[in-house]
């Protein structure tokens, strides 16, 4: 097993007419990731800015951010890296403001989910205790 690398990641609870704005992504080619919209920080830009990037790039919406819930934190193997990581990952909850596009990201599917259904299907047990919050 390879040592784990700590990853900074954001990731957004984004909320309208009682459904959440979830992504069914497949990173392996073979298993879906039913997750919150969100991903890896690059270096020199802020979270903030970073989820706005990634929500677009993996659904097409933009969104308009209202607060930092908290954080969580995990370890995990991720296989389009090929490497365990520990993942730090800050969750914000946002509302859609417009779909601009399709996704960006091959692979990625967005898909609303009644709120009381989504933390029974996300893959991600940080992204669903937040997720319980709204259910």
């Amino acid at each position: 097993m390879r040592p784990k690398s700590p990853r900074i990641a954001v990731r957004a609870i984004i909320v309208e007419d009682g459904r959440l704005l979830m992504v069914n992504a497949w990173p392996d080619g073979r298993s879906p990731l039913m997750c919150a919209p969100g991903g890896g920080v690059e270096v020199g830009s802020s979270l903030p800015d970073n989820l706005t990037r990634e929500v677009f790039e993996e659904t097409g919406w933009r969104m308009r951010l209202d607060r930092r819930l908290g954080f969580y934190r995990r370890f995990t193997f991720m296989p389009e890296y090929d490497m365990w990581a520990e993942k730090i990952c800050t969750i914000y909850l946002g509302q859609p403001t417009m779909q601009l596009s399709a996704p960006l990201e091959e692979g990625h599917t967005p898909l609303w989910v009644h709120r009381s259904d989504a933390p029974d299907i996300l893959t991600n047990s940080g992204d669903a205790e937040f997720m319980n919050w709204f259910a």
